[in-house]
């Protein structure tokens, strides 16, 4: 009898965690966003610097930069570059050489009086390496784990910072789709090297990274790390006007979802997409079938063959039909896991950072993407997306309506858990 009540009420705790862990935030959108102005007109900009958050700032360069062959030396560079400060924050940190390079050089300038802080997920980071930690707290550097798995936040444990933010001395930063692990390395030359881009930020909007930084660095720690080491003066840097949309569960809104619904119901030329998972609810769907009947020519360009999630790829083509039917043009990319993040839209507006077009990004992660509003690097990153289409094969109608039974079949029972690939 006693054995029969324990169990009972086991089993019942776990699937109060579960349901806990499943549940989305409270204010949910329900209605689509009306097309009421063009992503040029200065309305727009109002509205993403008002309606939905920070502040849109003038004088920003952003320099994107192509795989790991560029992207690991410049963010290395960055870090043993640091004199004051270094603010790490990452989603993926695997073991291997350039998770064992990170954190040499992170030690390094601890070890030289640079206040080093770095938060990495637990989740994302469990395959790491312990030495790896030990050898940074060692040196001195804080290091954080967020939301490790403990009894008193198993209701919270399906809420990760999927965020990626490195910011140096408060002046420089970087954010993209990259994480701190081996198969980023090289240059996407085959199934073993991803293709992914970041971005190297100097302007006014850094500020706006490392208050993004702070925003989890103070849940995980406590700690508020301002002072002009962190925000310092901040000087033009270029033309290019930006800011930082951060997201997070926590807040009880689905505010990188409505941001995004915004974006693509202001299209009315062109929207182009990298995904590296894209699973849109029906919002989205109708968002982007809207814009082609407005007339916008809709592109999207997601992993084929070469994926790290069969699931996702199931959960993402079981919900195609409408869309193709529209005319949007849908791509998988075949060397190699695609891992791109970003839209551009109409040719003038850019949003690129570690922001997924799926439910777990829109729901359930904290998330940040940079909006960058330059006509010319709009110009430059569409030059970046059709170079990507070139080693794609293009995905129809007739292929989806007759894909096989076993995916159909698959699909049934993969859709009701999309939320959480």
């Amino acid at each position: 009898m006693v054995w029969t009540i324990l169990i009972t009420v086991l089993v019942t705790g776990l699937v109060v965690v579960v349901a806990l862990n499943l549940a989305t935030p409270e204010k949910k959108l329900e209605r689509k966003i009306e097309h009421r102005y063009a992503v040029a007109d200065p309305q727009f900009r109002r509205e993403m610097g008002v309606l939905l958050g920070p502040a849109i700032l003038h004088g920003n360069h952003v320099t994107d930069l192509e795989n790991g062959d560029e992207i690991f030396p410049a963010m290395l560079q960055g870090i043993r570059s640091a004199k004051k400060t270094i603010t790490f924050e990452t989603y993926i940190y695997w073991s291997g050489e350039i998770g064992r390079e990170f954190a040499d050089a992170l030690s390094e300038r601890a070890r030289a009086g640079v206040n080093v802080n770095v938060t990495i997920d637990w989740a994302g980071s469990v395959s790491m390496d312990e030495s790896l930690l030990t050898q940074m707290k060692e040196a001195g550097v804080h290091v954080e784990r967020y939301r490790p798995l403990h009894w008193y936040n198993l209701t919270r444990m399906n809420n990760r910072t999927h965020r990626k933010l490195l910011v140096i001395d408060g002046k420089v930063g970087f954010t993209g789709g990259v994480g701190i692990g081996d198969p980023w390395k090289g240059h996407a030359q085959d199934p073993d090297h991803w293709r992914d881009i970041h971005f190297r930020i100097e302007g006014p909007v850094v500020a706006q990274m490392q208050a993004a930084f702070n925003d989890n660095w103070i849940k995980t720690s406590g700690e508020v790390l301002n002072g002009v080491d962190f925000f310092p003066p901040l000087q033009p840097a270029g033309d290019m006007d930006a800011n930082m949309f951060v997201s997070s569960p926590s807040s009880g809104s689905e505010s990188m979802h409505l941001m995004y619904l915004m974006v693509l119901a202001a299209a009315e030329k062109s929207i182009d997409l990298e995904a590296a998972y894209f699973i849109p609810d029906d919002l989205i769907t109708n968002a982007l079938v809207a814009a082609r009947h407005r007339g916008v020519r809709v592109r999207i360009v997601m992993p084929g063959k070469n994926t790290d999630s069969d699931a996702a790829r199931m959960a993402s083509k079981a919900g195609w039909g409408p869309l193709l039917l529209a005319g949007v043009e849908m791509y998988e990319y075949e060397p190699t896991m695609f891992h791109d993040k970003m839209l551009i839209v109409d040719g003038q507006m850019v949003s690129v950072g570690s922001t997924n077009f799926d439910l777990r990004s829109f729901e359930l992660n904290d998330e940040a993407s940079l909006n960058v509003y330059d006509e010319a690097f709009a110009q430059r990153m569409t030059r970046v997306f059709e170079n990507d289409l070139k080693p794609t094969k293009q995905y129809t109608y007739q292929q989806w309506k007759h894909r096989p039974l076993k995916e159909k079949f698959a699909e049934r029972f993969i859709q009701p858990l999309r939320s959480q690939l």
